[in-house]
């Protein structure tokens, strides 16, 4: 069981890596070979201390040395005496440049992760875009929110950031050990392994409960994202049922376990710092010790004791990083493994159907040959055996009760579902996966309830298209032919007018006439109105049903109604019964 998530870990590890941008993988490239630089230069800075500290106690000494007469000819030092300021300030200056080159790296590391994060955050969203209807709505928005925003964070904080973290700690730590080891091999190696153990140790108890934390955290975010989508989405049913307490129930059953388990992973990532720092100075202690009784001069062994101690306060903070490094890549595995599910969608679909200028003209009829629909193979079937023929220009009512497969069928015509059997032909072209989206820049769709977005109504009417490349004579048009125009000139700031979130501030006829617009600046040939006016009262349906109808006869319409009367001016009326024509 174990290897086998070993084994998926590893296949994640190595997918995530074959997403990456070439020009990210060659950001990673550098930032190692940066890691390297900086590794070599705390070992520079680390190795410095004996002479300096050497130096300082006997100056006379490194002024006898005949191999750096000529610097101190350049230098113009002429004693002893003088040597102190310039090796001051040469030692000063190497630990300023050692410590520039780690905020450099921690810099560029920290943009390089959160760059990624952003690559695959818009990767997962444009992948999940261009998933088929069908996909969509077999699927709970909440696990593809939480993936788009939450978790793709925890990919740079538990999996990107700690990757470059622990590459970083592990060739500075083996640097570190040689440059130690060159000093005083024997002590060094017996340090290294003590503390090394005892990080081992941690570890391996540490684990599993790293990556059962981690697990509850992933679940923890869905669920999240998922109570507050429905408390807040139906917040009229919320007041009005006074059921505000089920639904802050429902979230802190959700946030109180996350809260926990981050809690409970951050406290065993970084505990152990403290342990090991204790143990460290009391070893220190006895290697002090140890060497004060076995030198004669105690003088001698100060230099020696203080690149030990420089030495131990630069590997400590390494191993430690080294080991939230490790915990945090436990601690994030499951969000890995969620996000890769969604990184791992098929995205041939939004390739076979990249937005083109082409489109499919209706020029005759739309015509459905035997068509049969079911969502799965061991579910009912939606749809059985249907043959229609639509002409251009025709207005074509649906009725029938709920569940009848008026909307499937439509869906159907649409492009959005394909038939399980049968086939779908615009004149004589049949739409398949290959095509479907160049008849779908024909269709437009104007639902019960209309999404109208905190923006402008002319920004509403082009929906989907940037402000900058609004057409505002084809938004005007669009308003006067769904007889909206007037009310929205007689508005202070005119087409400007923000509609306010979900359109608050207009009236449920006025979102219909915007929806319509919307229609009709698409300069689609077919509508399809899904039972766009059922939530309307009579007044209202009826001026919008004239709406309606006096759009132009070049347009085919396509109406779903629960009511006859709202499809009894229609050329053809269709009325469907467990998903056959009757």
């Amino acid at each position: 069981m174990e290897t086998g998530q070993n084994s998926q870990i590893r296949s994640d590890y190595l997918k995530l890596w074959c997403l990456l941008s070439k020009r990210r993988k060659i950001q990673y490239f550098f930032v190692l070979i940066f890691i390297v630089i900086t590794s070599f230069a705390e070992v520079l800075s680390l190795g410095a201390i004996i002479p300096f500290l050497g130096v300082l106690i006997s100056p006379e000494k490194v002024f006898e040395i005949e191999e750096l007469r000529f610097l101190w000819n350049i230098l113009e030092v002429f004693n002893s005496s003088q040597i102190l300021f310039p090796i001051t300030i040469l030692f000063a200056s190497g630990a300023i440049v050692a410590g520039i080159f780690r905020l450099s790296l921690l810099y560029i590391s920290t943009r390089l992760s959160f760059a990624i994060g952003a690559d695959l955050s818009t990767e997962i969203y444009k992948r999940t875009l261009y998933q088929s209807y069908t996909i969509h709505v077999s699927r709970n928005t909440a696990d593809v929110i939480s993936g788009i925003t939450s978790k793709a964070n925890g990919v740079v904080a538990y999996v990107l950031q700690p990757i470059l973290s622990l590459v970083s700690s592990l060739i500075l730590l083996i640097v570190i050990l040689l440059g130690l080891i060159t000093i005083e091999p024997v002590i060094t190696s017996l340090a290294f392994f003590i503390f090394g153990a005892l990080y081992l140790t941690i570890a391996l108890f540490a684990k599993k409960k790293l990556a059962r934390d981690g697990k509850i955290a992933s679940d923890s975010q869905t669920k999240l994202q998922k109570s507050l989508q429905e408390g807040l989405g139906a917040i009229r049913d919320v007041i009005l049922d006074g059921t505000q307490k089920f639904y802050i129930d429902l979230y802190a059953k959700a946030d109180n376990p996350y809260r926990r388990a981050l809690g409970n992973s951050q406290y065993t990532s970084t505990s152990p710092r403290y342990t090991i720092e204790a143990i460290g100075i009391a070893l220190m202690a006895i290697f002090a010790y140890q060497l004060s009784i076995t030198s004669s001069n105690l003088l001698s062994i100060i230099p020696l004791l203080g690149s030990l101690a420089m030495g131990a306060q630069r590997m400590l903070p390494v191993l430690q990083q080294s080991y939230t490094a490790w915990a945090y890549l436990k601690i994030g595995k499951s969000t890995l493994t969620d996000v890769m599910a969604l990184l791992n969608q098929p995205h041939t679909y939004g390739e076979r159907n990249k937005l083109t200028e082409e489109r499919i003209d209706l020029m005759s009829a739309i015509e459905l040959k035997n068509v049969s629909f079911r969502y799965g193979n061991d579910l009912p079937w939606v749809i059985k055996d249907i043959s229609l023929k639509i002409e251009k220009g025709k207005r074509i009512g649906f009725i029938g009760k709920t569940g009848s497969g008026k909307s499937t069928l439509i869906d159907l015509i649409m492009g959005l579902l394909t038939a399980t059997n049968g086939a779908l032909f615009v004149d004589e072209t049949e739409i398949s996966q290959n095509n479907v989206n160049q008849w779908q820049r024909n269709i437009a769709h104007v639902p019960q309830s209309i999404y109208l977005s905190d923006s402008s109504i002319a920004e509403n009417i082009a929906f989907g298209i940037p402000s900058e490349e609004l057409d505002m004579q084809r938004v005007r048009e669009a308003s006067q032919k769904a007889q909206i125009a007037n009310h929205i000139e007689s508005l202070k700031d005119g087409y400007n007018t923000i509609v306010g979130e979900r359109g608050i501030r207009l009236s449920g006829g006025q979102r219909q006439r915007i929806g319509i617009a919307r229609a009709l600046y698409k300069n689609a040939s077919v509508i399809v109105f899904d039972e766009a006016t059922s939530a309307l009262d009579h007044e209202t349906e009826k001026a919008v049903m004239e709406a309606i109808e006096g759009l132009g006869k070049d347009l085919t319409i396509l109406m779903i109604a629960h009511r006859l009367s709202t499809v009894e001016s229609c050329d053809m009326i269709v009325k469907l019964e467990d998903g056959k024509i009757v």
